[in-house]
C-alpha cells in the first residue's frame, strides 16, 4: 500500500504556522471560522447539546431536522474587531510560509468578507478576485422576529444563494512566467486547455454519502473542492495547506487529485473524524472531469482522422447529412405533395 500524500496535525494553526519555515507552502484552500467565536469549545458544546448559543437551531420541517447555522447578524462591533484581528494574524503567517506567487482561497461570508479582505491586503497580499460558489440554502430571507404575521411581505435579509471564496496571491518575483519556472506558482490551472478557470461555480450542498462520511457543519462537497484545489496548484506540484481542515474535505480533494497536502485541526472530535473521513472522501467519484481532458492533451491530427474514418465505417453521419431527408421520407413527402390541390386543401 502506498504512503498517504498528506500529513495531519492536531493543534493550533497559528502555532504551527509560526514554527513553519518560510517559503515552503505552494497554495492554501481553507474554510476558517467566519465569526471566530462559533468554533470555540463552549459554542461547539452548545451546538452538540442542542442549546444554541451563536448556532441557530432551526425547526424541523416534514419530519427532517435541519442543520444548525451560525447567526452572524448577532455579532457586534466587539466581535467584528476580533474577526479582523484573527485574520490579520492569519494573513501575516500565511504570507510568511507561502512561496512567491502562491494563491490562497479563503471561504468567507457576504456580511463579513470585507474584514478578511482588509486583513490580507494589509499583510501584503494581492486581491485576485472572488470565486462565487452558487449554493442555495435555507439561510436568510426570514420575516421580522415577532412580526412575521404583521409584516408577511418583508424579509430582514436576502435569502443566501451564494458563498464567496476570496482569492489572494502573494506577489510574484518578476513576471508570472519567471515565477512559474522558479516556484511553480503564480497562475491558476485551467479545467482544460480550451477553458479558463471560472469565478462562478455551481455547487450543491454536501449531502448523502459525503454527509454520512463526514458530519461537519461546514462540510463542502468534493465536486466543488476538487475544482478549487486543482486551480490553486497550477503545475500539479507543491504542497497545499488547509490550516482549519475540520473533517478534512479539502485534504481529501487534494488526495483524490494526487497532490501533497497538510491539514491542521484544533478540535479533538473533528480531528478524529478527519482521520477516518479523508480516505473515504478521496475515493468518491467526485469530479473526475476536472483536468480529465487536460491530462489526455490535444488529440493529434492522425487520431482525429482515424476517428472520422471509424465513424464513417460505423454509419455515423455528419450534421449536414443528418439534416437531409432520408429516401423513405422523401417518397412520403412526394406522395403528400401530389395529393394537395392547387388551393392548398388536401386531395381526396
Amino acid at each position: 500500500m502506498s504512503e498517504p500524500r498528506y500529513s495531519l496535525h492536531k493543534g493550533d494553526a497559528f502555532n504551527w504556522l509560526r514554527m513553519r519555515r518560510a517559503n515552503s507552502i505552494h497554495g492554501v484552500v481553507t474554510d476558517p471560522p467566519f465569526g471566530v467565536i462559533e468554533y470555540l469549545p463552549d459554542q461547539l458544546l452548545k451546538r452538540r447539546n442542542g442549546n444554541g448559543g451563536i448556532w441557530r437551531l432551526p425547526h424541523a420541517y416534514g419530519g427532517y431536522s435541519r442543520i444548525p447555522t451560525p447567526r452572524f447578524t448577532v455579532l457586534g462591533l466587539t466581535e467584528h474587531a476580533l474577526i479582523r484581528a484573527f485574520h490579520i494574524r492569519l494573513a501575516a503567517l500565511l504570507h510568511k510560509v507561502l512561496v512567491p506567487g502562491a494563491h490562497a482561497a479563503v471561504a468567507s461570508q457576504p456580511i463579513l468578507s470585507h474584514l478578511t479582505v482588509a486583513a490580507f491586503v494589509e499583510a501584503g497580499f494581492e486581491v485576485r478576485g472572488q470565486i462565487v460558489r452558487v449554493v442555495k440554502t435555507l439561510r436568510g430571507g426570514d420575516r421580522p422576529k415577532n412580526g412575521h404575521t404583521q409584516y408577511p411581505e418583508l424579509s430582514v435579509a436576502p435569502r443566501s444563494c451564494w458563498e464567496p471564496w476570496l482569492l489572494f496571491r502573494k506577489p510574484c518575483e518578476g513576471l508570472v512566467v519567471d515565477n512559474l519556472r522558479r516556484w511553480g506558482t503564480g497562475a491558476l490551472r485551467r479545467p482544460s486547455r480550451d477553458t479558463p478557470f471560472m469565478d462562478l461555480i455551481q455547487s450543491l450542498p454536501a449531502r448523502g454519502e459525503e454527509r454520512a462520511i463526514a458530519s461537519h457543519p461546514s462540510l463542502k462537497p468534493q465536486a466543488f473542492l476538487r475544482q478549487l484545489v486543482s486551480a490553486v496548484l497550477p503545475l500539479k506540484r507543491g504542497i497545499l495547506l488547509d490550516p482549519f481542515m475540520g473533517s478534512g474535505s479539502t485534504i481529501a480533494a487534494a488526495t483524490a487529485l494526487r497532490y501533497r497536502s497538510i491539514g491542521i485541526e484544533i478540535d479533538r472530535q473533528y480531528f478524529k473524524l478527519a482521520q477516518s473521513a479523508i480516505p473515504k472522501l478521496a475515493r468518491l467519484p467526485g469530479t473526475s472531469q476536472v483536468n480529465a481532458r487536460d491530462k489526455r492533451g490535444p488529440r493529434p491530427p492522425s487520431k482525429i482522422a482515424s476517428a472520422k474514418k471509424t465513424s464513417a465505417r460505423r454509419g455515423k453521419q455528419t450534421p449536414a447529412a443528418r439534416r437531409r431527408p432520408r429516401p423513405a421520407a422523401r417518397r412520403v413527402a412526394s406522395r403528400v405533395a401530389r395529393r394537395v390541390r392547387p388551393g392548398g386543401a388536401p386531395g381526396p
